[in-house]
């Protein structure tokens, strides 16, 4: 009896026991879900960086863009007008040069030689001259003394016409040698840049030759011409009346200046087939950035607005249901705002309706935004707004 009360006793409390370890191992392997109290708080969403521009009033110019290319301002192909041997060439490939400075020497003693022979030949002819004179003289001496026939005298008379009328054709001919050997001496008839040479030292040239011996070009100042819309001239035409338009070169990627000049005219008649017109401006180009040849973007000041409201031009986006900016309210969260604008010179654009003065309006940073959004807003340096536009 005693036995079998002590291995119940044994075996209850390995029962107890065993539910113990139970209940501590399942504690373990599935622990208890957090109370609501213990739950943490929701993050608060980080701030979105971006820059911003305030939208402020200021003179807008107004620009007629086209595409040109600049050009010499005036061009010269430098040949001989006589035949002869090419003796120098004394200005080197590249150089600048000032009108009637030499560029190249032909052989001068054939032309000289010549020059000498029509010389000798007026002295022939004024010793006949002289003498014709004075057998005229004499003749009239005898004709009142009655001596002489009047024949006599009228054909010694003719003589001396005779000769003095060669004289004046010996003259002609000496003028005429003496512009040959000057045309030895070929000189520069503009100031400019010589180009790559096409004889050398040496060679027989003649004034038949097509090819020429240099080009010489200028490039300072140097021309610019380029094309704009016919719908653009009147514009054109009436500001062209009150004062000269102020033109700016730059680059074919819209962004690097060239340099600044002046419209010189506008073409004679449109071209048909482009609807387009053709103009003309001119460059001092003194620092050489502009050659012929060079394809250019050509920015042609019509006029200024004054006042306006403006944003830059990165601020615009495009959407579906049009324009809009996107602004930075009070509490310092991003608002999308629906815009319009009345031009837009690739850097600064001039608002219609949206947005008023004082408003900061997003530069960058527009694609993680949306209504609500927070942001932390720096605001954009000029030199950023300057070369994000043309």
């Amino acid at each position: 009896m005693v036995k079998a009360l002590s291995s119940r006793a044994a075996w209850g409390f390995g029962l107890v026991l065993a539910l113990i370890v139970g209940a501590v191992g399942a504690d373990m392997i599935w622990p208890s879900r957090p109370s609501a109290a213990q739950s943490p708080a929701p993050a608060i969403p980080s701030a979105v960086p971006v820059t911003t521009a305030r939208a402020m009033r200021r003179d807008f110019p107004v620009y007629f863009t086209g595409l040109g290319a600049a050009q010499a301002l005036n061009s010269v192909l430098v040949r001989s007008r006589v035949d002869g041997t090419l003796m120098q060439v004394p200005v080197t490939e590249g150089q600048e040069v000032k009108k009637g400075d030499v560029i190249a020497v032909i052989d001068p003693r054939p032309f000289q030689a010549t020059l000498d022979q029509v010389m000798a030949k007026k002295g022939q002819d004024e010793a006949q001259l002289a003498n014709a004179k004075r057998d005229v003289a004499r003749t009239t001496s005898l004709v009142k003394q009655d001596y002489a026939s009047h024949q006599l005298l009228d054909t010694q008379q003719s003589q001396v016409e005779q000769l003095t009328a060669q004289l004046a054709g010996d003259q002609a001919l000496i003028e005429s040698a003496q512009l040959n050997l000057s045309y030895c001496y070929i000189t520069s008839p503009i100031d400019g840049r010589v180009g790559l040479r096409q004889v050398d030292p040496g060679n027989l040239i003649h004034a038949s030759d097509s090819t020429g011996i240099v080009t010489i070009t200028q490039i300072r100042p140097i021309a610019v011409t380029f094309t704009l819309p016919q719908a653009d001239l009147p514009k054109i035409g009436a500001a062209m009346a009150h004062a000269k338009l102020p033109v700016r070169a730059l680059a074919p990627d819209g962004k690097t200046p060239l340099g600044r000049g002046e419209l010189l005219t506008i073409d004679n008649s449109i071209d048909a087939s482009t609807g387009t017109i053709k103009l003309k401006a001119v460059f001092p180009n003194a620092e050489d950035q502009l050659w012929p040849g060079q394809f250019i973007n050509a920015n042609l000041l019509v006029s200024t607005e004054q006042n306006v409201l403006t944003i830059p031009s990165i601020a615009v986006q495009h959407g579906p249901s049009g324009l809009f900016a996107f602004i930075v309210k009070p509490d310092g969260t991003a608002a999308r705002q629906s815009i319009s604008i009345s031009a837009d010179n690739g850097q600064i654009a001039i608002i219609e309706k949206g947005i008023a003065e004082g408003d900061e309006v997003i530069t960058e940073g527009q694609s993680r935004l949306q209504d609500g959004t927070r942001v932390a807003t720096t605001p954009a340096s000029p030199q950023a707004l300057a070369s994000s536009g043309s």
